[in-house]
């Protein structure tokens, strides 16, 4: 049953036509050459645009190679603008494939004592025609820290291919997503097929930093008449995250949140000699390791009292999904690394390891700044240390209720420590869990698209990453979104050597070219049904 929305398109649609002289839908054209032409989103058109892909996609990788070149790393002050560098590529490419663009400034961030500009938004829009559906499309441009000397097998900003896959900073998580989004617009105009939907890509350059400024930026363009009004926007689309194996796709509805915490102890004003002094002070980094020690145990338990308060309980249908979803454990053991090493992961199941990194919560400590951690022996006892760890969270736990019981735990443990020296407990960033029931139509466009390029059903998984924006889009737009990932399991975002296969890649471009042509058949959207008004462009 078509929505509001939709009758209220097409009565827009037939006053169109009547004023160029059209009686029905069916009547013809006076003049059907050029742009009036409107051809179906049939088999052939999309078979159409699938050759010209796979054609031209050594001239599409070459366009991921210019992207990833930028060595935009949002964590680091020093190449805040090679962010920008990169946010100005993503707007001068949507340009030239005749996007209407705009630039909207964050401001500025404060790193430690350097205050540097934070990275404009793009907003590019392709086409703004009431009688198509309009998709909201999201990406980021900024990349994690990389050099060749954390071990990578090639230079992290030279797109290199080995054997299919394309090694590079940003390949898969988000550069490639990003670009083979735009080449696939232009694999549409290069076969003179007219987009299905209106688009409004979204472009940011600072979510591996916290995506700082954004969620108020998309706050104060969903209102009406705004950018991303909720009466405008009918459905949301995010490609940043992987296939839960390395061959079969998946659409994803769930992702974790994230609560990052800084953990400093200061012992002195200076750093000081081991030998010298060492014995007659209290020095930080015994303390540090000390609390460090009492967030989590070797076997993963989390030892945060009512840590766990909150989590939604596992039920025997959710249960039942995940011995069906393509996932090999001995492969599991080889890409994470642990073969030859400790020879063993937490849990021993399938349903037990998918559980744990998707629908449970999990505390990581990640390093400490301000530690010896250079080459050969340095006997210095620091003045300040830094531990940097964090908890991915779940449905239904809140950073606020995270922080709290965090704090809570670490005050008890730092007094059993008895030590004068100074701690402080900072939350640095945060973002919510978010899921949704992957049955709406823009999970069904979805899904037939992955089955017209893979010829298989996609798995629906969750994610145990975070995407700190999703929650923020969906509830800003009134729109539903889907996770529609391009890369592999395999891929090692935010590792060394990262990579994207050339055959998902160019199957990612495929599969976006299908979702458009998809959406556009659907009925209704997840947007409120309501009067259209006219609304912002880019």
């Amino acid at each position: 049953m078509s929505s509001v929305k939709d009758r209220e398109r097409a009565a827009s649609l037939e006053r169109i036509r009547r004023r160029m002289g059209q009686t029905s839908p069916t009547a013809p054209s006076p003049t059907p050459t050029g742009a009036s032409i409107k051809r179906k989103h049939t088999v052939d058109a999309l078979e159409e645009i699938f050759q010209h892909i796979e054609r031209n996609q050594q001239k599409y990788i070459d366009v991921l190679a210019e992207a990833v070149a930028i060595p935009g790393v949002s964590a680091e002050p020093a190449r805040r603008d090679d962010v920008i560098r990169t946010v100005h590529y993503a707007e001068k490419f949507c340009k030239r494939l005749g996007a209407s663009t705009r630039l909207c400034e964050l401001g500025v961030q404060k790193i430690g004592d350097q205050t540097v500009p934070l990275p404009p938004v793009c907003l590019a829009q392709f086409g703004n025609d009431p009688s198509k559906k309009t998709v909201m499309i999201y990406a980021h441009l900024d990349v994690q820290p990389a050099k060749k000397s954390d071990g990578w097998n090639t230079e992290p900003f030279v797109l290199t291919e080995i054997d299919g896959k394309l090694y590079g900073r940003g390949s898969t998580d988000d550069k490639g997503p990003a670009v083979g989004w735009l080449c696939c617009i232009e694999s549409y105009q290069k076969v003179g097929e007219p987009l299905p939907v209106n688009i409004r890509f979204v472009f940011e350059g600072m979510e591996e930093s916290g995506s700082v400024g954004l969620a108020e930026l998309v706050r104060s363009l969903a209102v009406r008449g705004g950018y991303l009004d909720p009466k405008v926007i009918d459905f949301c689309c995010i490609s940043d995250n992987y296939f839960l194996g390395k061959t079969k796709p998946c659409l994803t509805h769930g992702l974790r949140g994230n609560c990052y915490f800084h953990l400093s102890v200061q012992s002195s004003t200076k750093d000081l000699h081991s030998g010298v002094i060492g014995g007659s002070v209290h020095e930080s980094m015994i303390d540090l390791v000390k609390l460090l020690s009492t967030l989590v145990d070797s076997h993963g338990n989390i030892l945060i009292e009512g840590i766990h308060n909150n989590v939604r309980e596992v039920t025997p249908q959710e249960l039942a999904l995940y011995e069906t979803m393509d996932f090999d454990l001995g492969q599991y053991h080889e890409d994470a690394g642990v073969n030859g090493v400790s020879d063993s992961l937490l849990y021993k199941s399938k349903a037990e390891i998918l559980m744990h990194r998707w629908r449970f919560p999990t505390c990581t400590i990640h390093g400490i700044e301000g530690a010896f951690d250079g080459v050969g022996s340095k006997t210095v006892i620091p003045r300040k240390v830094v531990g940097k760890f964090s908890l991915r969270i779940v449905p239904d736990q809140t950073p606020l209720e995270i922080e709290a019981l965090v704090r809570k735990h670490l005050e008890k443990e730092w007094l059993k420590i008895k030590s004068p020296n100074k701690v402080e407990l900072r939350m640095d960033k945060a973002s919510l869990p978010w899921i949704c029931e992957p049955t709406s139509p823009n999970f069904v466009a979805a899904r037939k698209a992955i089955v017209r390029v893979h010829g298989v059903e996609p798995d629906l998984t969750r994610e145990g990453g975070s995407i700190p924006i999703t929650l923020v889009f969906q509830e800003c737009t009134k729109s539903d979104v889907v996770l529609l990932p391009v890369g592999a399991c395999d891929d090692m975002a935010h590792s060394q050597n990262e990579k994207l296969d050339r055959k998902n890649f160019v199957n990612g471009m495929k599969t976006f070219a299908a979702y458009m042509a998809e959406l556009s058949k659907v009925e209704g959207g997840a947007a409120a049904s309501q009067a259209p008004v006219a609304s912002q462009r880019a």
